[in-house]
């Protein structure tokens, strides 16, 4: 427990909290979340999640290949990210192995988005904590997924470094999810599918990792993390952490 409490003071002390303020999203990012095509059920969703500053902070920009974790079928934020990266660039849509076996319908996305003339946009199903690719990647992007991952009994500690591995020197792993004070074991992660982000900090620090930032654009006050996610009284609406880390040069 003390070795525990000691990783996670470096990690807030080394941590920088940035405001992403509306006049420093770029105009590409801008241009990719204004974009007409994108449905209103992605619309809808943008004052809860904040995109531009989200995709802002993530450092995603044009020429990018970028990993999208469990876009699910629709891929909220892979059709924003391939609006930016442009022909230059790519975007994956990766589903883990245990994803895809359990929600066929998300083997479906690649599909959909290309239909929807996301030409750049591609899948790929792996298991997660063997996650690679031809080429190195710019930035591996997971929301509210990191968790499932310790639920799901993956080899957590294999997969941060396969994706250390996956990425360019300088390349950023950014994570989501669900602020669970003290939830870090299976069953705990199980009932209410949120997670300790003490405990994500220090998973991913010691695969290698540097925190650049973090912050606190998904923070809820009103979330007594006590409901599961899931539960209609705080869906779409719980407190998260924002975590980016990003691989030394």
């Amino acid at each position: 427990m003390r070795h525990f409490m000691s990783s996670f003071a470096v990690a807030v002390f080394v941590a920088i909290t940035p405001v992403v303020a509306a006049d420093a999203v770029p105009a590409y990012v801008a241009a990719a979340v204004a974009d007409k095509a994108r449905p209103k059920d992605d619309t809808d969703r943008d004052a809860d999640r904040h995109p531009a500053e989200i995709i802002t902070l993530a450092g995603v920009k044009p020429g990018d290949s970028v990993v999208d974790v469990g876009p699910g079928r629709t891929g909220y934020y892979t059709k924003i990210m391939s609006r930016i990266v442009g022909a230059t660039g790519k975007v994956i849509m990766f589903n883990p192995t245990w994803v895809a076996d359990k929600f066929p319908v998300a083997k479906e996305g690649p599909a959909i988005l290309a239909k929807a003339g996301y030409a750049n946009v591609e899948g790929s199903i792996q298991p997660m904590a063997e996650i690679k690719f031809e080429t190195p990647v710019d930035v591996i992007f997971m929301s509210q997924l990191y968790h499932d991952q310790i639920w799901q009994k993956v080899d957590v500690a294999q997969m941060n470094k396969a994706i250390f591995d996956a990425l360019k020197p300088g390349g950023v792993f950014f994570i989501i999810d669900h602020v669970g004070p003290g939830v870090t074991t299976v069953e705990q992660i199980d009932k209410s599918h949120r997670v300790e982000p003490a405990l994500v900090k220090q998973q991913v620090l010691s695969a290698g990792f540097k925190l650049e930032a973090e912050s606190d654009l998904l923070k809820n006050p009103a979330d007594p993390h006590t409901a599961n996610v899931f539960d209609p009284s705080i869906r779409g609406k719980t407190d998260q952490f924002v975590f980016k880390f990003v691989k030394p040069k």
